[in-house]
């Protein structure tokens, strides 16, 4: 290569892995975002408060946070693609697991079959993120996550599209009279029992769906040879965490990454409450995060297409403020323009995860996997922070607001967290 020619950022020897493992990234943002919704619908089909039904985001995420090291020891012990399949293993376990789920009706056992498939989430993050980083040069790692991120938000709009179409339009649970209000919460016990099992039904099949397509992407990827591109020594635990929590841009990506995690799972649970307060129905509602999640998408490939031009660092600061912004107009505009702030809090989340976590492991160097390893457990503010704002919401009014427009001052805080990782990062390396 010349020295005038830039470095390819995804070379011919890598394609094939490449777009393997991309195809990941749908595969866990599809299972993100057709549970996001399951929130509002276990709320009223079990007759349960915002806060206990957020459990399922506890659930969820807490997966996430238990596997993270487990899978990143792993991975150093044998390969990213033994890591991948049994990542892939987990996730159909998991999305089984719904079948037993919707026969017994428990609520639990939903939340155990979902924290069980997010185990297999977290091997394939912990696995995929640094893999995609090595297909290729240092240079292009952070836009080349970029671009492989840019398809997460595509298998999440098709798990919001079956979520909006093929589940909450068909619960009967959520049927209104003509006054808006649920009509479930007025019937007696043996009406309720009947709906309860139709509903289960609806909510157990797209998993069941998923479970299989995962089986099937592990019996590709079970037979395509994969490039080997990381290095085999053994991690000293101690030595490492040493060096990592020495390294402070590292140090404060993690924290900056738990708080981005946990704005993007209550923005994008938490809307259809938002939606429902202002007489909206859940299927609608989940249309507008259909929207928040197609602006989500594009805006993923024009800040990938901007760092070109501007440092990933500051464009991070730059969205972190327009988020800000944004979710302050959710805040304080009731009615249809305060959703309407809330659908472009969005497009400013779009960079935030691959550009946080590229800045992150810039300097790591021989840490890498369990530097990941922690990064992926930063999602555990998914699961931390939406219990908050469903008691929040609980509430039912905070001051002059409702609760739920109130409850989404945690949002913003994480962004003022963002924006000052991205701040203190462009500073850092500009004095470097």
């Amino acid at each position: 290569m010349s020295q005038n020619q830039s470095p390819q950022l995804v070379e011919k020897k890598y394609l094939i892995p490449f777009i393997l493992i991309t195809s990941l990234f749908a595969l866990w943002g599809f299972a993100n975002d057709i549970t996001n919704p399951m929130v509002a619908a276990f709320q009223t089909l079990m007759e349960i408060s915002a806060a206990k039904a957020s459990l399922i985001q506890f659930a969820f995420y807490g997966g996430y946070a238990t596997m993270a090291i487990p899978a990143a020891l792993f991975v150093q012990r044998f390969s990213y693609k033994k890591s991948i399949l049994l990542g892939l293993g987990l996730y159909a376990v998991g999305a089984f697991l719904f079948i037993p789920a919707a026969e017994f009706q428990q609520f639990s056992f939903f939340c155990i079959s979902l924290y069980i498939l997010t185990f297999g989430l977290a091997f394939l993050e912990t696995t995929a993120n640094p893999y995609i980083l090595s297909l290729g040069s240092k240079e292009t790692s952070t836009r080349r996550l970029n671009l492989a991120q840019a398809f997460n938000p595509m298998g999440s709009l098709l798990g919001m599209f079956v979520a909006s179409k093929l589940v909450l339009a068909s619960l009967e649970s959520d049927k209104r009279d003509a006054l808006g209000n649920l009509i479930f919460p007025t019937l007696d016990e043996a009406s309720k029992a009947v709906i309860r099992d139709h509903d289960l039904m609806i909510i157990r099949n797209p998993y069941v769906a998923l479970g299989l397509i995962v089986l099937v992407v592990f019996v590709v990827i079970a037979c395509v040879k994969m490039p080997q591109t990381q290095s085999h020594e053994k991690i000293h635990l101690g030595d490492s965490i040493g060096r990592l929590f020495k390294n402070k841009i590292y140090r404060e990506g993690v924290v900056a990454q738990m708080f981005y995690v946990a704005a993007q799972i209550m923005c994008w649970t938490f809307i259809i409450q938002y939606a429902e307060n202002i007489g909206l129905t859940k299927s609608t509602a989940q249309m507008y995060n259909i929207v928040a999640m197609g602006m989500f998408l594009c805006s993923r490939f024009i800040s990938t297409f901007l760092m070109r031009f501007v440092n990933a660092r500051r464009l991070l600061m730059f969205f972190g403020f327009g988020a800000m912004l944004a979710t302050t107009g959710t805040i304080l505009i009731e009615g249809m323009l305060g959703l309407y702030c809330l659908v472009a809090v969005s497009s400013f989340m779009s960079l935030m995860f691959p550009t946080i976590y590229g800045i992150a492991l810039e300097k790591v160097n021989q840490d890498t996997t369990l530097g990941a390893a922690f990064l992926v457990m930063a999602i555990v503010g998914g699961a931390l922070m939406p219990p908050i704002q469903g008691s929040i919401i609980d509430l039912q009014q905070v001051g002059f607001l409702p609760a739920v427009n109130f409850s989404f001052i945690l949002p913003w805080i994480c962004f003022l967290v963002v924006t000052i990782y991205g701040y203190r990062s462009e500073r850092y390396f500009r004095l470097k």
